[in-house]
């Protein structure tokens, strides 16, 4: 199977602005004096706190589990002292339940965090209670837990792991400075997830506009039978899931269906060097990488950050606001949260900040729709935007569904390139939590 300059159908291409850290290796940064470690970082049950106020903790330490099979531990990200638990905002618009630890600054790790082994003598069993234990989720995403989505029902027979590399939004470079930097750490993280999983295919998708990146993967990659790596166009949603699938495999996955209902499974990179670092080192994920970036900010940068940690600190480090911002995302400009306050915390999900000039921000006006087509053109699931939008707009959250919103991948690309700049990725995430919320209801 040839492997090289693929992709899907729709799409659109968007400035990426990359240049402003792609060349900047990862920092660590400054330690947090005090951090806000949500409870909730993931796509499942909540966890409830299994420290109490005045416990001393220790970095790796487990402080909140939920029972659920879909759900993922927390972990402390300092050593220190539980000064509160209380509901306080998350970078995903949330109010959630947080562990507020005070940091003593000794970095203590907890008895817990100690190599588990070597690969070749683990079982599947194993290695998937080592990823559950980690409290490793999605880094890329929706933060599914990750040993949830590496344990496919029997009746699905997984042939083919993809760790995606594509990083296709704008501005973000914190999975390129990761296979940059780790490429070992990524090659170890896919055979356990390759172990895990019963397979003996994995296939590594990356962007064409991350050359080094290239590079140092297929180098890593040289001993490595079983693992290739295939190079994809620059186009934006190419991260998607479900548009990686169907460029490397060339399968579809159905309406409504998970990629394992195609044989395949996709984790993150970012994902897969906290999947390493869990087997090798015992570590939970308490840290990741976070591109803080956007011509808003003075000194752009690519930091390793303690889970917890507020956005205003790492704003701060990277040496400030460079003008009054316009407006501050978590994550990319396409699928990013706005944030209306910068005391939110960096969560296991947060790949980026972006911080935007008032220029840049500053809202375009809206006009009628003038049926061009190039909504349908873009959308890389094939949907009609312009038709579940406009229905969304108008309460007509049945009509929503029956032109499949609930399909949507809340890319974005279609409110990207419409001529009259309508809300139409806005009002489908409208439509699709109000059909969501009506099936529960029944």
């Amino acid at each position: 199977m040839k492997l090289e300059n693929l992709t899907f159908k729709g799409g659109v291409n968007v400035p990426h602005y990359k240049e402003l850290t792609e060349g900047l290796s990862i920092e660590k940064a400054k330690e947090p004096e005090i951090v806000y470690i949500p409870l909730h970082q993931h796509t499942g049950a909540p966890c409830e706190p299994i420290v109490k106020v005045g416990d001393s903790v220790k970095v790796g330490q487990k402080i909140g589990q939920s029972e659920a099979f879909v759900s993922a531990p927390v972990h402390s990200s300092v050593s220190g002292v539980v000064k509160s638990i209380e509901n306080m905002p998350t970078p995903t618009a949330q109010n959630v339940k947080c562990v507020v630890i005070e940091s003593d600054g000794k970095n203590e790790l907890h008895e817990s965090v100690k190599p588990k082994g070597d690969l070749e003598n683990l079982t599947q069993k194993e290695i998937l209670e080592i990823i559950k234990e980690a409290g490793i989720t999605g880094m890329g995403g929706a933060g599914f837990p990750a040993h949830v989505k590496l344990s496919p029902p029997q009746d699905k027979k997984i042939d083919t792991i993809l760790i995606n590399g594509a990083e296709c939004e704008p501005y973000i470079t914190a999975d390129h400075r990761i296979m940059v930097e780790y490429p070992e750490k990524i090659v170890f993280g896919l055979k356990a997830i390759m172990k895990a999983v019963g397979v003996d295919r994995g296939i590594i998708g990356i962007e064409k506009n991350k050359p080094d990146a290239i590079l140092a993967i297929k180098e890593a990659i040289k001993n490595e039978p079983n693992i290739q790596v295939a190079t994809l166009k620059v186009k934006y949603p190419q991260g998607d899931e479900k548009r990686l699938i169907n460029a490397i495999l060339g399968r579809v996955v159905p309406s409504g269906g998970l990629p394992m209902d195609v044989g395949t499974i996709v984790c993150n990179v970012s994902t897969t060097k906290a999947i390493a670092e869990a087997v090798l080192e015992g570590k939970p994920l308490y840290e990741r990488v976070v591109t803080v970036t956007g011509k808003g900010v003075k000194e752009p940068k690519n930091l390793l950050v303690k889970i917890g940690t507020p956005f205003k600190d790492l704003i701060e480090q990277c040496g400030g606001f460079a003008a009054t911002p316009g407006k501050i995302i978590s994550g990319g400009p396409m699928m990013g949260i706005s944030q209306y306050t910068m005391d939110v915390p960096i969560i296991k999900g947060t790949n980026a900040i972006l911080v935007m000039t008032e220029e840049e921000a500053k809202p375009e006006k809206v006009y009628p729709c003038i049926k061009c087509g190039k909504c349908l053109e873009v959308c890389p699931v094939r949907l009609q935007p312009l038709y579940v939008g406009g229905y969304a707009i108008k309460k007509n959250f049945d009509k929503a569904e029956a032109y499949n919103a609930l399909d949507c991948v809340e890319c974005g690309a279609c409110s990207y390139i419409c001529p009259a700049k309508r809300p139409l990725a806005e009002s489908i995430r409208l439509a699709k939590r109000e059909i969501i919320a009506k099936r529960k209801s029944k």
